[in-house]
């Protein structure tokens, strides 16, 4: 590996690599220990905002020799290297100095894309879910984040003889200056700051969710069909609370809506459940399940004659499963799925008697919304196995599931996933899953999920049908 300047996102990749087994020599180059002025001056404006940014500067790596002639070189010094083939580098939104690729993400609207190329031939991209779009120092952590988990996923592929050129060639873009950065920053930030600013003061709720359900038969959201009848009727809170993440369940011939209760009181989510009359009206929610920790996304389903779920649990490090002793209020830990990890909206799909689990993923300090992951187990209860080619892919597009698999009469799986190129919930597609064994995980491409005039939110963040029950929710 071969680095110049000192960074804590250099530091974290090397952290990544040995601890997955690889051996890694670092050769710092020529300029090593110089700080560019413009990264400098940002550390000095946002340093107290986010001290633990990716960006930050950190003590150089231990300059530890390898082999002569290594299986990979993995080039970090923003000009290609010579003399060490095969060369691993990455584009910076389509600049290979990080600080133009600052500048061109400011250009662009934080919408990043980042590009590995193996001797100069794409291989693969990523898109990192950009957090924070005011503070320069938070942003530019999450696209180094992205870049991180997109060199670990290509040594990853590199080892096992799976790197291969894209279907799609990306041509290098045009190098911009280093320089250009702090001339975009400095009215970003400016502008940042005056829209939160106006966001205090028109005193709205400072996040919310709205859920929203309907009764239909035949087509619906899933298949195409932005309707506007039915229209959806919002399930409504108190203003102390919101409602998100629904999953709509039937069983024995009657319909639930399960949700996270958000109030804002306890500051964390919690699971409820209301029952729909036969009329389409809800009940009134009511809590069924609370943990020290924050709850969400309750993927309900039946197996084997009884019920469980699989909530996301983030928050505690883990993942549960948990089993209905009496449904659908009391429920019990059956047994922890995959423990010591950050995984977010694990989406159970069972094929040929073999259990799968597909969600996100929150690695180091990246977020927790564009990293697929994905395990399998023989048996429910586990034990649970990550797939060898772990993480998939890094896209705010097409990670994270937002909703239950669709599985067609033919056996064909299709999974809501989030878009979250403009915001966290800002939009939901669907895609079908195309490939799904030991070696390979693969979606088809995304078609984007409109409501019509069917429902009035921002986006849909969540979509799950069970019998003629459709539910969504949206962001505010």
């Amino acid at each position: 590996m071969e680095t110049v300047g000192a960074y804590a996102w250099q530091a974290e990749l090397f952290e990544r690599l040995v601890a997955a087994g690889h051996r890694i020599a670092v050769r710092q180059v020529a300029g090593a220990g110089q700080r560019p002025g413009p990264l400098a001056l940002l550390e000095k404006l946002e340093g107290a905002r986010a001290p633990g940014s990716l960006l930050r500067p950190a003590p150089p790596l231990p300059a530890i020799a390898g082999q002569a002639n290594p299986d990979l070189t993995i080039d970090l010094t923003g000009c290609t290297a010579h003399g060490h083939a095969p060369v691993l580098t990455v584009d910076f939104d389509g600049q290979r100095g990080l600080e133009a690729g600052l500048a061109a993400m400011l250009a662009g609207g934080m919408r990043p894309e980042l590009t590995a190329r193996l001797n100069g031939v794409a291989v693969a991209t990523a898109r990192p879910m950009i957090g924070d779009r005011v503070w320069l120092s938070r942003a530019g952590s999450d696209l180094l984040a992205g870049a991180v988990t997109l060199i670990e996923m290509c040594v990853t592929r590199f080892a096992a003889g799976r790197l291969l050129p894209m279907a799609a060639p990306v041509p290098p873009a045009p190098q911009q200056q280093g320089r250009d950065l702090l001339w975009r920053y400095l009215p970003h930030l400016a502008a940042g700051l005056a829209r939160r600013a106006l966001g205090r003061l028109s005193g709205s709720r400072p996040f919310y969710w709205r859920t929203a359900h309907r009764l239909i038969a035949g087509p619906g959201l899933a298949e195409g069909q932005g309707l506007a009848e039915p229209p959806f009727v919002e399930l409504v809170d108190d203003g102390q609370r919101f409602y998100a993440d629904p999953f709509a369940f039937e069983w024995q011939d009657r319909l639930y809506l399960f949700v996270e209760e958000y109030a804002y009181a306890l500051g964390r989510g919690v699971l409820s459940v209301a029952e729909c009359r036969a009329d389409g009206s809800m009940e009134a929610p009511r809590v069924v399940l609370e943990e020290a920790h924050h709850l969400s996304y309750p993927q309900v389903f039946a197996h084997d004659g009884e019920v469980y779920m699989i909530p996301e649990s983030s928050g505690g490090n883990e993942l549960v499963l948990y089993r209905a002793e009496q449904f659908p209020h009391n429920w019990v830990r059956e047994a922890v799925l995959v423990a010591d990890r950050k995984l977010n909206d694990m989406t159970l799909l069972i094929r040929d008697d073999r259990f799968w689990l597909i969600g996100t993923e929150q690695r180091g300090a990246g977020s927790a919304s564009d990293t697929m992951v994905v395990y399998s187990a023989q048996a429910l209860a586990g034990p649970w196995t990550p797939h060898a080619m772990n993480p998939i892919l890094v896209d705010r597009r097409a990670a994270r599931p937002g909703g239950p698999f669709i599985v067609a009469a033919d056996g064909r799986a299709f999974l809501p996933l989030q878009d979250g190129t403009e915001t966290y919930g800002g939009g939901l597609g669907i895609a079908e899953l195309e490939v799904l064994n030991d070696d390979e995980v693969r979606f088809g491409p995304v078609r984007p999920v409109t409501s019509g005039a069917a429902w009035g939110g921002r986006g849909i963040h969540t979509l799950s049908r069970a019998g003629r029950l459709e539910v969504v929710d949206s962001c505010g």
